[in-house]
């Protein structure tokens, strides 16, 4: 199932879903607030910087990322720039809730004809030995069948946003891609950690490591296993790999591949600098840094903060047996250090893929197949990312695992 662009009745109807939740789930002061600070820039500042770099100034002279997007996708990641820059996370991570996002998804499924999914989903809950429980979603083509492959799939949003089922449009896109690529049972499943500053390190550890031994446990042969995430989701999955690879047996528990979008190597560093494109704001990713690392110390320890760790011998003990994806826009905050771990991880012997897309912002594959004008374009990035996944896992040797 893969829906359209994002229209402007969507947008509409979103702000629909989004405001009784925001009521709900947030001082009215500080809402008002937050209201009445927006005003200048969308009133005055958003359509004159708009106005100013698409129709005033020379291409060349415009962003890389203007240069080549439309009026809507131009407006759209201007806005985002703005919240997460100054919109505080305890209510913009109201906008990614389940409670704003899975409506929103019903109605733009009914938009596209579909009453019900052709793909099923379902909630989770695992067991755990740890403080805080795992939850999870599960989705599958057919749920009474094993699956020959499972994206083991945690979400971005700086430690502090985000849910699965934000993302959940884009997981059931993916699977139907995966489909069509020729898996005869694909299953995704996306872990919903604990956000900051309700929980912090090691807690959304923890809760990824249970979820992979869930997803071990369901597919039983780890090498059928691919690792995915983005932004902070991504650095989760690289810690539960340096982590994997602690254990006394770690090449029987290490997954097959690793496909990692637009990762948060290191938490906190000079690098990670605010660019013309990109969305991000570097000031608020270090504060979301510090409290998910809970204090100094452990931003500098690699399982919190993976692009500290520096040690080619772990590197190689937690590569993936298949190696890694990654896929970053060229403008994004995180670009440098993304180019230095991929780097680090050749020179340790690693098997590593890349996609740098020119003159695109954060998590372009996510961005994209919301945002982009054709339907080739909005899936060109899972396109992609399943073409590597089938070249590593190889495709015509999968065998169905046992439960």
């Amino acid at each position: 199932m893969i829906l359209g662009q994002i229209s402007y009745l969507d947008c509409l109807v979103f702000l629909f879903f989004l405001a009784p939740q925001l009521l709900l789930n947030v001082n009215i002061f500080e809402l008002i607030a937050c209201v009445l600070t927006a005003v200048p820039f969308v009133f005055i500042q958003l359509p004159y910087q708009l106005c100013y770099e698409r129709y005033y100034i020379s291409k060349p002279q415009r962003s890389p990322f203007v240069q080549q997007a439309s009026v809507f996708q131009d407006l759209v990641i201007r806005i985002v720039r703005y919240a997460f820059a100054f919109i505080p996370a305890k209510i913009g991570r109201v906008f990614f809730s389940k409670g704003v996002a899975l409506p929103f998804l019903r109605f733009r499924m009914l938009r596209h004809g579909y009453l019900r999914s052709p793909l099923t989903w379902r909630e989770v809950t695992l067991r755990t030995p740890y403080k805080a429980k795992a939850v999870g979603l599960w989705v599958t083509v057919e749920e009474s069948e094993r699956p020959d492959l499972v994206i083991y799939y945690c979400h971005g949003g700086g430690f502090s946003m985000g849910s699965t089922y934000f993302y959940l449009e884009f997981l059931l896109a993916w699977l139907t891609i995966l489909r069509e690529a020729g898996w005869r049972n694909p299953a995704i499943f996306a872990l919903e950690y604990t956000l900051v500053p309700d929980e912090k390190y090691p807690t959304q550890l923890d809760q990824t490591v249970a979820g992979y031994d869930h997803v071990c446990h369901i597919i039983k042969n780890p090498s059928r296993i691919c690792l995915a995430g983005d932004s902070a989701g991504a650095t989760l999955q690289l810690s539960l790999l340096l982590h994997l690879s602690k254990s006394s047996h770690p090449g029987k528990r290490l997954p097959g591949f690793a496909t990692l979008i637009s990762p948060w190597a290191t938490l906190v560093t000079p690098k990670n600098r605010n660019t013309p494109s990109d969305y991000l704001n570097a000031d608020s990713l270090h504060l979301y840094g510090r409290q998910y690392a809970g204090t100094a110390r452990n931003l500098k320890e690699a399982l919190v903060s993976p692009g500290m760790c520096k040690d080619r011998e772990w590197w190689m003990r937690a590569c993936p047996s298949e190696g890694f994806c990654f896929m970053y826009g060229s403008e994004e905050v995180f670009g440098p250090e993304v180019r230095d771990l991929i780097a680090l991880l050749r020179r340790s012997g690693c098997a590593v893929r890349v996609r740098e897309e020119p003159g695109q912002v954060h998590a372009w594959p996510v961005v994209s197949l919301f945002l982009a004008d054709t339907a080739a374009e909005r899936t060109k990035g899972l396109r992609d990312l399943t073409k590597m996944i089938s070249q590593a896992i190889n495709l015509e040797h999968a065998q169905i695992d046992g439960v």
